[in-house]
């Protein structure tokens, strides 16, 4: 899985950052690593760095997932720290949602019927 982490022109502290982006993201979407294939985070500050407020940190994650469309979501906060935790978990519902309406519909397609006809041929007391 590739984890790519960009930012706007007004987050300081890039490498360290990415760094805890990408830990945050591996932590989030571990029990889903067989079904993503790409992460992408966009970090951002709403306000562009020129005025302060509250909610103003932005990150937006993209996920790839394989058998179904891709994922994205994102959330404000105070701090980027907060906006990461948010998306994260924002991701990890989403990926549980998502990837469980495909295990469940893998679980659900018709069997081929082989097998049933396999037991019936070897069964000597089948009808």
């Amino acid at each position: 899985m590739q984890i790519q982490v960009e930012t706007d022109n007004h987050i300081e502290g890039r490498q360290a950052l990415s760094e805890h982006v990408q830990g945050v993201i591996e932590d989030a979407v571990d029990k889903y690593r067989d079904h993503v294939t790409h992460v992408t985070a966009h970090l951002g500050d709403l306000n562009s760095g020129e005025k302060s407020g509250s909610n103003d940190m932005r990150c937006l994650l993209e996920a790839r997932v394989t058998g179904v469309k891709n994922i994205a979501v994102s959330h404000q906060a105070d701090n980027l720290h907060l906006a990461i935790e948010g998306a994260a978990d924002k991701l990890q519902h989403a990926l549980a949602t998502s990837v469980g309406k495909l295990q469940d519909q893998q679980r659900r397609a018709p069997p081929s019927g082989q097998l049933t006809a396999d037991l019936l041929r070897d069964d000597p007391d089948a009808v």
